[in-house]
């Protein structure tokens, strides 16, 4: 315990409307939605376990409203008055949300016709003046007038306490000097800021017209509200005297409502706020009642144990997993012990690794991890390689230690091939399972041995299957392991600098020493087979079974070694480009230096700002919060649509320059020189609908349908004598939105082989010709992807109601659409995810947020989640069959080597062109049966030639 006294008041209030827009609608087993009720007691769990972890409080309070009125009321009627009412599934948690407060055995402090700011003030400075520290948990702004040293200690006390704030969203302190940061005044003159620019949130009037910039100036200037409200008559004539002067009776009332009452009563004693642990007989109680089988499981192994007197040695707890999604009717995780680095071996003789291969085959599940000298698994080279057989039996088998001079002393470990051949056995044996987290790496860093690992399975994609897109207790949603470990076992694994180091002073794994390397490399193993024991059996359990083992699962090897494969790049092609570009982009810089008459850095947004708009005086400039204009494509394109040349200039400038950096530059730069390819890297977890992403070189964002684009695919070439072959999916989203939303025209017209975009002309407009067709096409995807009449105004060029009303026509031509678009949102919002024909979930937390930006964010992404998303999954369904087919078709020898959204690109002899044509073709079109049956054909088109341009 700390010597000084410190009171932690949670402004729970703010914590129940956090709770209810991060998690999807949940029942407990009663039938009751309990989701705000998860949501608030992880959130006070996790706040127990952070502050146990610091310097936490001796005292803790949660606070919360009473009711929807307070005194401020009877000031004001409209105080509060445009606050939407509570929804009609948060009413019924708000008693068991005071529950599970006083199940953790906190006081849990309301009182009527208060409001929890000001029962919170009270006790704070009721505290303060005691000598106590306060820290109020919240971001509320009006708390923030608390902050500060109290001047005035109680009598007898010999210094007064200080109050600060923590933010838990941002995870930051809140004290003097970010007040003053925020406002632009002292805590102690926030409140005359708050009276000037007024709350639309509690509907306190302010004065109309001044912001918060406009208020904070003038209390800084003026002293306080008075000496700002008194300077009005002498000011010059103006709209900030007229509003000063017409607003003064408002701007006071606004002062009474803002002002924090200090002096309620206290309900509760603070000394009866001492925390001295949790019982855990309450708490265990309501989770049980409640059916928080996770949370349950956590306080009866003792994982996270929301108590200041929870023993923090790590050795000496045991770990099971966090909640993954709220659902309180899962089966309760396994036990497993607490993570102990002491309990890993380092392996050195050939003896023990027998052992444990041994013990591998016997538990027929085995975790496996690779450390390599680097990132890039087609050039790292072999470090060592970790097992894990259970929680705590891992070992490390280091292979390459050592200094990386030939006279540095090397620790005793067996010769790599010799390792190597022991293993092979074990790695490919079809009676062992072999667990991976990103496992597509270790294949191919093991494949270069000679090793075929199989079979398989990859913690990190089961969790995509499962949780993509979802925000899990405080933790992000992403499913790497580090954050997995964190989310789902409470352990914080060993960061990679902790044992190599940054900057200069890093070193390769292979100069690590073996305990340190052993307790890192072995971690991985360990953490991996405990996350495989927890998350697979959630598969059959939340129905992500069949998306994971009939298509993600069977894609990682296929991936893999399309990544192991790589594509042939012409560098003196490249080259070439490169130079020509160089030229290009010299030349558009000088056009623009003689257009604005001057040079600059283009590159600079800042320096591109101060041209654009205050030499050459553009108008719509807007500065951010770093006080520069924004230059962003958006702001160009406007501009360039206003008819400024320069902005034109400029967007080509960018265009080129980020292309020649990006590819021709790049591409020659990532030849890996042992193979003379490109080798890609795909990411099976980079985008949450399913969809692969590439990486270092991305393959995937060379534009589709320009020249430049064009040039830089004729730069992929076959090798000699061979030929690439580009199969691409046609229209294949809008052939899916003809399926899903049972558009009876467009699958007629897909039926007939007609042209979509001209069918869809002739419905909208009557007519078809080139400009029609353009502005079907427009809208047809901008639809699917839930554009608002602003964004289809924008693409079209048109007025927002012009564009409202071919959207209008559009439903009404098409009424499936506008079906399908509405049930899609109200499965999403009931449910929390959306899924593909194939049983993918693709979650959206915020989908009922009441945030606008963010619900309607969610919403755009919801409507098109489901049809991306099946695309994504019948490319995938294609990849896996594919080599198989052609191996049955004696076309073995065809080599898939890019998958870029909806193309799949080959290299093949010139003369199996036709014959391997028809395999893929059929394959692809295909691809969704039998699982799913289309109402529509997928149509397929393929082209070959020397380079890949010239398969288009």
């Amino acid at each position: 315990m700390t010597a000084r006294n410190h009171l932690y008041l949670v402004d729970g209030s703010a914590y129940i409307f956090r709770a209810y827009h991060r998690l999807p609608p949940l029942t407990d087993p009663e039938g009751t939605p309990v989701g705000a009720v998860y949501g608030y007691t992880t959130m006070l769990w996790k706040l127990a376990e952070d502050l146990d972890k610091a310097d936490g409080p001796t005292h803790l309070a949660v606070i919360l409203d009473k009711g929807s009125t307070s005194f401020r009321n009877d000031i004001y009627p409209e105080y509060k008055a445009n606050r939407p009412e509570p929804p009609e599934d948060l009413r019924p948690q708000f008693p068991l949300i005071r529950d599970a407060t006083r199940a953790f055995s906190l006081p849990c402090i309301e009182e009527e016709g208060l409001e929890a700011d000001d029962l919170i003030a009270s006790y704070a400075r009721a505290a303060a003046r005691k000598g106590w520290d306060v820290t109020i948990v919240s971001s509320d702004k009006d708390l923030m007038q608390l902050i500060g040293k109290c001047e005035e200690p109680d009598e007898g006390v010999a210094e007064g306490g200080a109050i600060d704030m923590l933010d838990t969203m941002k995870n930051a302190r809140i004290g003097r000097e970010e007040v003053i940061e925020k406002f632009g005044v002292p805590p102690e003159l926030v409140g005359d800021v708050l009276a000037l620019m007024g709350d639309s949130v509690d509907n306190i009037p302010g004065i109309y017209g001044i912001g918060p910039k406009t208020a904070s100036k003038l209390i800084a200037d003026h002293g306080d509200l008075a000496g700002a409200l008194d300077s009005a008559p002498e000011m010059k004539k103006s709209k900030l005297k007229e509003r000063l002067l017409e607003g003064r009776d408002m701007a006071e009332l606004s002062r009474v409502l803002v002002q924090l009452k200090e002096d309620c009563a206290l309900p509760i004693a603070i000394d009866d706020m001492k925390l001295d642990g949790v019982p855990p007989e309450p708490l265990a109680a309501f989770l049980e009642k409640h059916g928080f089988t996770s949370l349950l499981k956590r306080l009866e192994t003792g994982t996270g144990s929301p108590s200041r007197t929870t023993d923090l040695n790590p050795a000496k707890q045991t770990t099971a997993a966090a909640p993954a999604s709220g659902d309180g009717n899962r089966q309760p995780p396994p036990e497993m012990p607490a993570v102990d680095h002491d309990a890993y071996e380092c392996v050195q003789t050939m003896e023990r690794l027998e052992h444990w291969i041994t013990q591998s085959f016997a538990a027929r599940i085995v975790a496996v991890d690779t450390e390599t000298s680097a990132l890039d698994a087609m050039q790292a080279d072999l470090t060592g390689i970790s097992l894990a057989t259970g929680p705590n039996a891992a070992c490390y088998i280091p292979l390459a230690h050592g200094g990386s001079d030939m006279f540095s002393e090397k620790p005793e470990q067996i010769e790599t091939k010799a390792a190597l051949a022991a293993l092979k056995p074990l790695l490919e044996s079809d009676a062992v399972l072999k667990i991976g987290q990103n496992i597509k790496y270790d294949l191919n860093v093991l494949a270069r041995h000679g090793i075929a690992v199989a079979p398989i399975d990859d913690t990190m994609i089961v969790s995509f299957a499962l949780d993509a897109g979802r925000s899990l207790d405080g933790i992000g949603g992403g499913h790497g392991m580090d954050e997995l470990s964190e989310r789902h076992l409470g352990h914080t694994p060993i960061p990679f600098k902790e044992v190599c180091g940054t900057g200069k002073k890093a070193i390769p794994f292979g100069e690590v020493q073996l305990d340190k390397a052993t307790r890192y490399a072995a971690e991985d193993a360990d953490v991996t087979w405990r996350l495989h024991r927890l998350l697979k059996p959630r598969l059959a359990e939340e129905g992500g079974t069949r998306i994971y083992e009939r298509v993600d699962r069977p894609l990682i090897p296929v991936v893999a070694g399309m990544e192991r494969l790589g594509i042939k790049v012409d560098r003196a092609g490249l080259a070439k480009l490169s130079e020509e570009f160089a030229a290009e982009i010299a030349r558009i810089e000088s056009e623009i230096f003689a257009a604005t008459g001057e040079e600059f850095t283009i590159g600079s947004p800042k320096q591109l700002g101060e041209v654009l708009f205050d030499k050459l005086g553009y108008k719509g400039g807007r500065k951010g919060k770093s006080g520069q204009y924004s230059t962003d494509q958006t702001v160009l394109e406007r501009l360039a649509g206003e008819g400024a040349e320069v902005a034109t200039k400029v967007l080509e400038w960018r265009q080129l320059a980020k292309l020649k950096s990006t590819y021709t530059d790049a591409l020659q730069a990532a030849i890996n020189p042992a193979t003379g390819r490109v080798h890609t890297s795909y990411s099976l977890v980079g985008a949450q609908t399913g969809r692969l992403s590439s990486t270092d070189p991305n393959l995937q964002n060379i534009p589709i349908r320009t020249e430049i684009g064009r040039q830089i695919r004729e730069a992929f070439v076959a090798e000699k004598g061979n030929v690439l072959l580009a199969a691409d999916y046609s229209q294949i989203e809008l052939r899916l939105a003809a399926h899903m939303a049972d558009v009876p025209q467009l699958r007629e017209a897909f039926a007939a082989g007609e042209d979509i975009h001209a069918r869809t002309a002739q419905e909208m407009f009557g007519t078809v010709d080139r400009d029609t067709r353009a502005r079907a096409k427009t809208v047809n995807f901008a639809i699917l992807y839930g554009i608002s009449r602003w964004g289809l105004a924008g693409r079209l060029g048109v007025e927002p109601d012009e564009a409202q009303a071919i959207i209008d026509t559009y439903f009404q031509r098409f009424p499936g659409i506008q079906n399908y678009i509405h049930a899609t949102l109200e499965s999403v919002r009931a449910r929390g995810y959306s899924e593909t024909l194939f049983g993918r979930k693709t979650w959206f937390p915020r989908i009922n947020s009441k945030n606008q930006a963010e619900r309607q964010g969610s919403e755009r992404a919801a409507i098109n989640a489901p049809i991306q998303g099946t695309s994504a999954d019948i490319i995938k369904r294609a990849m896996v069959r594919m080599m198989p087919t052609l191996e049955n078709a004696k076309l073995g020898h065809v080599q898939m080597l890019l998958q870029v959204h909806d193309e799949l690109v080959f290299e093949l002899p010139e003369g199996d062109v036709e014959a391997a044509s028809k395999v893929i073709e059929d394959v692809m079109a295909s691809a969704a049966e039998p699982a799913v049956k289309l109402t529509v054909p997928l149509g397929v088109d393929i082209g070959s030639g020397r380079s890949w341009g010239a398969a288009h």
